[in-house]
């Protein structure tokens, strides 16, 4: 069957040709149409992802859009390796799909599920979200980030303050739903100044953090001088992805005198079998919610000359 296939970890996959998988016991084959290249995939691909398997070749891809035999439409997610989801067919639990309602096109269904769940799982499934508390989205520019944004507002948060380094994108994030903005490119003690008039002033319950590296060193440190006889308010920070570094540095003050609570989502805090479940939840609040996301369309065949390429739309390859 027909693939993109990574044979060194240096180099974009190649179109090619490799054995088709058999179902082992507990699986369905499904006959992918749609398989969208994440951030989670680029990095696994590379090898530089922590889930990544480390056997070559393999064809990359974490989930996607197709049909089961008996012709139902699902959104699949963890084809048994080392056939992901970029290949014409894949083996998967029967327990890591969920239907796509008839009224989502494969390609939105495929963009949509992997960043949309990033932020809903962040929130439900980590941060124990209620409606009515308040939400910063630290790195809301991406993709991921500006469906966090309509996603924090359709599960219910009262406010919300999203975060990115170019100042041009402000209307547009406040247009999909941010009450307010804060602009990382400053000085590190006026962006810590900044953050700490949102969460120690107007009061922030949950961090959605996509950046780590210096602009989570600065939330962390708005933390600080909590002087006050009682305990400071519970916020959870949830670290989602690392694009701004994967280090920073940490006072121990900040954990002493703060309620600071720090968490992850990712592969491995929560189960797969949940994780597909929060797709089917996000697929069915797509049309009530009015969540959008840009998605480009682009033949498998195409993988080799458009892997390395930067689009400000989410690129989906169609099988």
């Amino acid at each position: 069957m027909k693939a993109a296939i990574v044979h060194a970890f240096d180099q974009p996959p190649r179109y090619g040709e490799i054995e088709a998988p058999h179902a082992a016991p507990g699986e369905v084959l499904v006959r992918v149409r749609a398989a969208a290249l994440s951030q989670l995939v680029r990095a696994q691909a590379s090898g530089k992802h922590y889930s990544s398997g480390k056997t070559l070749p393999f064809v990359p891809g974490a989930d996607g859009v197709g049909l089961l035999e008996d012709g139902r439409r699902v959104y699949f997610a963890f084809p048994r390796a080392p056939i992901g989801a970029m290949a014409e067919t894949v083996a998967v639990d029967a327990r890591n799909c969920v239907p796509v309602p008839d009224d989502i096109d494969d390609i939105t269904a495929a963009a949509i599920a992997n960043p949309g769940m990033s932020s809903w799982a962040a929130l439900q499934a980590r941060a124990g979200f209620k409606p009515g508390e308040r939400v910063l989205i630290n790195g809301a520019a991406g993709t991921s980030g500006r469906l966090a944004i309509q996603v924090a507002r359709h599960l219910g948060a009262s406010r919300i303050v999203a975060t990115a380094r170019n100042p041009a994108v402000e209307a547009e994030l406040r247009e999909l739903g941010a009450d307010d903005f804060i602009l990382l490119d400053q000085p590190a003690d006026q962006l810590t100044a900044a953050f700490r008039e949102e969460i120690q002033g107007r009061g922030i319950e949950v961090v959605l953090d996509y950046l780590w590296g210096q602009p989570a060193a600065c939330i962390l440190d708005a933390l600080l001088g909590h002087g006050g006889g009682g305990a400071a308010p519970r916020l959870r920070f949830v670290n989602i992805g690392a694009l701004a570094g994967a280090t920073l540095p940490m006072s121990p003050g900040v954990l002493r005198s703060s309620g600071l609570e720090m968490l992850g989502c990712g592969l491995g805090s929560v189960s797969n079998e949940d994780l597909v479940k929060i797709v089917g939840q996000l697929l069915r609040a797509i049309k009530p919610a009015n969540l959008h996301v840009e998605a480009e369309a682009v033949p498998l065949s195409e993988v080799e000359s458009t892997w390395q390429r930067s689009a400000a739309e989410r690129i989906v390859f169609t099988v």
